[in-house]
């Protein structure tokens, strides 16, 4: 909710105001209190959601770290010097030892003392177990919705409380912050007399002054605008709404992935299975990529050694998961969301043949597909290693800073008994023309097309026939 630092327009001469009191409002003025009322009331409505996305954001991007502390016991072993133990020979002896485990996939990593990750259901519960690769013993198990990665995800995209309607909340908020970062800027930028005094550096203020948060809320936005409007758009790739557009449009330009890139046997038959909906660790890119189909001959499954030995001779980068076969006709995956993104794969593999069905790369990407793998990385803090983290968390703190200076700057001006928020712009040639830009983002951005129309409809059937609430909005 970002004021100005100087007025939007200079006052006239009392003379002037005498002479000519009918005088129609300039435009720019009018625009300016437009866009200024719909900042207002977007930045009161979502401030809350954008603090709990920062903060679980904000958490998120040291996962690594957090999970290595909290998880230390059960993620590092002691290298012996002792042989590993095969993969097949670790997934045979944790089922025998544990009846009702079946294991679904298995990570392996390039440091030698670190456990084998395995993803399990057991009685119907998804487990997430590591085992000492040199003995096979268990070193910890966890439930996978209780980690603190689940739960901090769940924090982030479901606001704890999960389902379709929070999911799609947490998306509303992220898309009208890209509203609200655009409209802040506008209102930043200096009229009149410009000074680098409260657009580029705060002033020099008592605090607790309204001026005060002023500053605190627009200076540090203005810096941060950029890398804002970079994580946020990052982010909606894995949005319900949004991103399943996004998802078609890199599809239905061909700037995703081949559909058997490298395939060295005839096409094989496609079903509608997705690769994310039989395999761990998946890329973005290649979440709906088709599943082929494994070619039954001798109905002799290859063994998951032969799986690993394939993944090393197609040089996919550890950490890599495998993903075993489910059912007849399925097949092997081998997946790494690496975090260095150019090392990204995904290969089905045929479960009889150890034929390599399909296998796409970062390379075969096509832009789009590689510029949103990109932004995921940096969006997940893993791009570039600490200093990725540092800077998310750079923007997570700023996002809470300019959500939470906004709260002080609107009580600051709040008259009592009204909303505080700026008078609706007489001109309705500015009013219509930002309402018509607002639709043109909501057409862009569905769900915020639909929040809109019901602010609209609440409005013209609803607020304006109560005097109190009339009043209190300002409308």
């Amino acid at each position: 909710m970002i004021e100005p630092s100087v007025p939007a327009q200079a006052p006239a001469s009392a003379s002037a105001q005498e002479a000519k009191p009918s005088a129609k409002p300039r435009l720019s003025t009018a625009l300016y209190q437009s866009v200024w009322r719909w900042h207002f009331y977007a930045g009161l409505l979502f401030a809350p959601f954008l603090i709990i996305l920062a903060l679980s954001g904000g958490l998120y991007l040291f996962k690594p770290q957090i999970e290595g502390m909290l998880y230390k016991d059960m993620l590092t072993v002691q290298d012996t010097g002792a042989a590993r133990l095969t993969p097949e020979a670790l997934i045979a002896k944790t089922e025998r030892a544990y009846p009702g485990t079946s294991i679904s996939s298995m990570t392996f990593s390039d440091h030698p003392n670190e456990t084998v990750k395995m993803s399990a259901t057991r009685n119907g519960q998804a487990l997430t177990l590591y085992a000492d690769p040199y003995n096979g013993q268990l070193t910890g198990t966890l439930v996978n919705d209780s980690t603190f990665a689940a739960v901090v995800k769940k924090i982030h995209s479901q606001l704890l409380v999960g389902g379709t309607w929070a999911n799609r909340l947490v998306e509303l908020a992220a898309c009208w912050a890209i509203i609200l970062v655009a409209t802040g800027l506008y209102l930043w930028w200096p009229r009149g007399k410009s000074s680098i005094w409260g657009t580029l550096l705060p002033r020099r203020s008592r605090v607790g002054s309204r001026q005060f948060w002023r500053d605190l809320h627009a200076v540090p936005a203005f810096w941060l605008s950029l890398l804002i409007l970079v994580l946020i758009a990052s982010g909606l790739p894995w949005s319900g709404v949004l991103g399943a557009q996004i998802d078609r449009l890199a599809n239905s330009t061909h700037s995703n992935y081949p559909p058997y890139a490298l395939s060295f046997l005839p096409g094989p038959e496609s079903t509608t299975i997705l690769t994310q909906d039989i395999a761990d660790d998946i890329p973005w890119a290649t979440q709906n990529l088709p599943v082929p189909a494994s070619m039954p001959g001798n109905y002799v499954r290859q063994e998951m050694n032969a799986i690993v030995q394939v993944a090393d001779a197609q040089n996919v980068r550890k950490p890599y998961t495998i993903s075993l076969p489910r059912g007849e006709q399925g097949v092997y995956t081998i997946a790494t969301s690496h975090t260095r993104p150019g090392h990204n794969a995904t290969l089905h593999v045929d479960q009889y043949s150890g034929a390599v069905l399909t296998d796409v790369r970062f390379a075969q990407y096509g832009l789009m597909a590689k510029a949103i793998t990109l932004g995921i990385a940096f969006h997940e803090g893993r791009l570039f290693g600490l200093a990725n983290q540092l800077l998310g968390l750079l923007v997570c703190i700023g996002i809470v800073l300019i959500a939470v200076s906004s709260f002080f700057m609107w009580r600051k001006r709040k008259p009592q008994g009204k909303s505080g928020a700026p008078a609706a712009a007489k001109l309705k040639t500015a009013r219509f023309g930002v309402l018509a830009i607002l639709l043109v983002c909501g057409a862009v951005m569905p769900l915020v097309g639909l929040s809109i129309l019901a602010v609209l409809l609440a409005e013209l059937l609803v607020l304006r026939r109560i005097k109190p609430i009339k009043r209190w909005l300002s409308l």
